[in-house]
């Protein structure tokens, strides 16, 4: 069954960080939350949360990308370019399995409760 996938971000953690050369790069990204979506072909929707850390101590400062002129685009390329391989196997995995789970069970609440009145 084919899968449509999507992301976001949820959340970043941002810090002063001083690169190899001894530079301070302002408000660099060393941490991120997001989230990947995925939607088969009859609607169902399961969703894989994830944190992936980073640091800048490895960029030079003409390489950095000051926090005001970031874009979810920039970021998720950065969260993207590490979930790959078995690891972004084990995430689609996962988004299976809640699809799965979604499809199996059901969910009662309130007066559908065998006890409500």
């Amino acid at each position: 069954m084919s899968m449509t996938y999507s992301w976001k971000v949820t959340s970043i953690t941002k810090k002063d960080q001083t690169n190899s050369d001894g530079e301070t790069l302002k408000d660099a990204i060393v941490q991120t939350m997001w989230e990947k979506t995925g939607t088969d072909a009859d609607g169902n929707v399961g969703i894989f949360a994830g944190a992936t850390p980073f640091t800048a101590e490895n960029t030079p400062s003409g390489s950095f990308v000051s926090f005001e002129k970031l874009t979810e685009a920039d970021v998720l390329k950065w969260i993207q370019n590490v979930v790959t391989g078995e690891y972004e196997t084990r995430v689609n995995s996962e988004i299976q399995k809640h699809i799965d789970r979604n499809i199996n069970e059901t969910r009662l609440d309130g007066d559908s409760l065998p006890w409500a009145s």
